[in-house]
């Protein structure tokens, strides 16, 4: 056919497909066929034809429509799974029909009543990438709904997917009932704990200097974990408070959102040597204010005033003045503010997580021990940044005497501080000394029962331990805590999965991630490859080794012939070697070989 007689035109397409279709058709074959044209008759074709779309065709497990409007697309999108989600209710989970649908808007090319092109490509693209139940689209769509449906969206990130040369700006699309992340798939929001539940939100920094934002960050982190060591009460973790950042959002939305019942908002005004906080705590039930404060003092004394917050707000959630006093005296603050300030430099560094951001942060954390070599939190930072650096492979455990007596410092100077804890039995584990770390582990959770980062590290070490049902355990603890989690905890529980052979789980997992990191694609990896879905691990695979040679390119390290050399630093730490074994039996199987 000549390029002249080709036709073309924009629409909005969406595909979708039958998880589990195969597991269904082998249960049942003809009840599967007959409940599939039922949906398709008594749902699917009405809701379409509704909204304006057209049944292009349909594949066994997929369809294909095309509509060509994109809020039109969306909005019978988001009717199907919920009517869908209705009817699959009262069915046992194994025989419930669940749809995945992607979206786009593209140019097709149309070929009599068949539709083709990169527009059909991307759609089914965002459809392989989906969770159950849910509808994924791209940022085109994104752009062209948000505002004119009542409807959510959660931005997933950048993807990358397979035969596509750039990666997809993928966002979640929900009925605006849905809370956002992963607790729309399960329809609600988390509950409400039975003890007092509270979040603190960043305190705005009104300083008039974004170069300050670190500074009232860091004063909402600290106001944070100092909430964190009274186990009365429930304390969401700061990176699902600090996903609101910026945000304006009603109280009441924060408490449905983060499943708590109280929350802490205010200002922080750093000028000259002085300093301003602006508190106020509030019911998110209501949205009545329970009580608001406001200090004005010099900066040496905003260790005082973070103290009087977390005291007042303790005694008002939970009666406990007593107790507030005493264990707040328990704490081995510094006195020294430029040493303080340093510390909260180095925070905001070190969670970049790359080479020069850790080295950047050590260097400020030094800085901050010079000044006063009693403050402990400085020195189990410097061990923090050498664990970190470990872990991201950019050093070895053989490099971590100086860390060791740092973080030893650290609990000679303060026994009390969970953090350091947690950090000395990372570096334990990295060491091999494995009781003495899962000791500390359960101090650092024992001194801080709110900590969600130590609970999923703890998680990622129990896996290692051949423990993978503990971990899975403390990981959904640890999200819990923080229903927003960093990609990480994603990780940590795909991993536990994997080792528990539940591969279609442990893939959900990785999916929550907003983006894939080197290990994410690995891991995916290997468990496509168990399932026997051979073409999507070669493709994951493939991404595993690229970022890896990128890795060491940049720095300027020889790039390795072997590929399944790359794997071996993080396989040798399991201690069961059938389940370093596992491991590597998946990346094997999706083609790392040596």
């Amino acid at each position: 056919m000549g390029a002249e007689h080709i036709r073309r035109r924009l629409a909005a397409i969406l595909a979708a497909d039958v998880v589990g279709y195969s597991r269904l058709i082998e249960a049942d074959e003809e009840e599967t066929h007959a409940r599939l044209k039922s949906l398709q008759a008594e749902l699917v074709g009405p809701r379409v034809e509704a909204d304006g779309g057209r049944i292009v065709k349909t594949t066994g497990d997929g369809i294909l429509i095309e509509f060509p409007s994109a809020v039109d697309a969306v909005r019978s999108a988001l009717a199907i799974q919920s009517e869908l989600a209705e009817r699959n209710a009262p069915l046992p989970k194994h025989r419930r029909i669940i749809f995945r649908i992607g979206i786009t808007v593209g140019d097709v090319i149309v070929e009599g009543d068949d539709i083709h092109g990169e527009g059909v490509n991307i759609a089914a693209r965002l459809e392989g990438l989906c969770e159950p139940g849910e509808v994924y689209v791209s940022s085109t769509i994104h752009d062209q709904v948000v505002g004119k449906l009542p409807a959510g969206f959660d931005d997933l990130g950048m993807r990358t997917v397979k035969n596509m040369a750039r990666p997809i700006h993928v966002y979640r699309a929900r009925s605006p009932h849905d809370a956002p992340g992963s607790h729309a798939a399960a329809g609600g929001s988390p509950p409400i704990p039975d003890k007092p539940s509270i979040a603190v939100l960043p305190l705005n920094s009104i300083s008039g200097d974004p170069a300050q934002d670190y500074f009232s960050d860091g004063i909402t982190e600290d106001i944070i974990i100092e909430l964190s060591r009274f186990r009365s009460l429930f304390v969401v973790a700061p990176h699902s408070s600090f996903s609101l950042h910026g945000k304006t959002v009603d109280v009441t939305e924060v408490g449905r959102r983060l499943g708590v019942r109280y929350a802490v908002e205010g200002s922080v005004r750093k000028a000259g040597k002085r300093v301003r906080v602006t508190i106020q705590l509030l019911d998110a039930a209501s949205g009545n204010h329970l009580w608001a404060e406001r200090w004005d003092c010099e900066l040496e004394d905003i260790f005082v005033v973070q103290d009087e917050i977390t005291r007042t707000i303790v005694s008002t959630l939970a009666g406990r003045l007593e107790d507030a006093g005493r264990d707040l005296a328990k704490r081995k603050q510094t006195s020294n503010f430029t040493a303080y300030d340093f510390v909260l430099l180095g925070n905001e560094r070190w969670r970049r997580l790359t080479q020069n951001d850790l080295a950047e942060a050590r260097g400020y954390f030094r800085s901050a021990v010079a000044l006063d070599p009693q403050y402990a939190r400085a020195h189990a930072n410097i061990a923090w940044t050498a664990v970190c650096d470990v872990f991201l492979e950019s050093a070895d455990a053989n490099s971590l005497d100086e860390a060791l007596r740092h973080i030893e410092t650290a609990l000679d100077i303060d026994d009390s501080d969970a953090w350091s804890h947690g950090v000395y039995a990372q570096l334990l584990f990295l060491l091999r000394r494995d009781d003495e770390a899962e000791i500390h582990f359960k101090r650092a959770l024992a001194l801080n029962p709110n900590d969600a980062d130590v609970a999923a590290v703890f998680a990622n070490i129990l896996v290692y331990w051949g423990r993978w049902r503990e971990a899975v355990t403390s990981i959904d603890a640890a999200k819990r805590l923080n229903p927003f989690p960093p990609n990480l905890y994603h990780w940590y529980h795909a991993l536990a999965l994997y080792s528990g052979r539940e591969y279609e789980q442990a893939v959900k997992a990785l999916k929550e991630m907003r983006a894939l990191d080197r290990w994410s694609h690995g891991l995916l990896a290997a468990c496509y490859a168990q399932m026997g879905r051979l073409d999507e691990a070669r493709f994951e695979v493939d991404a595993f080794v690229s970022e890896r040679q990128r890795e060491l390119k940049d720095r300027g390290e020889p790039l390795s012939r072997n590929r399944l050399d790359l794997a071996l630093a993080r396989a040798d730490r399991y201690r069961n070697p059938s389940d370093r074994e596992h491991f590597l039996e998946g990346l094997r199987k999706a083609g790392l070989t040596g």
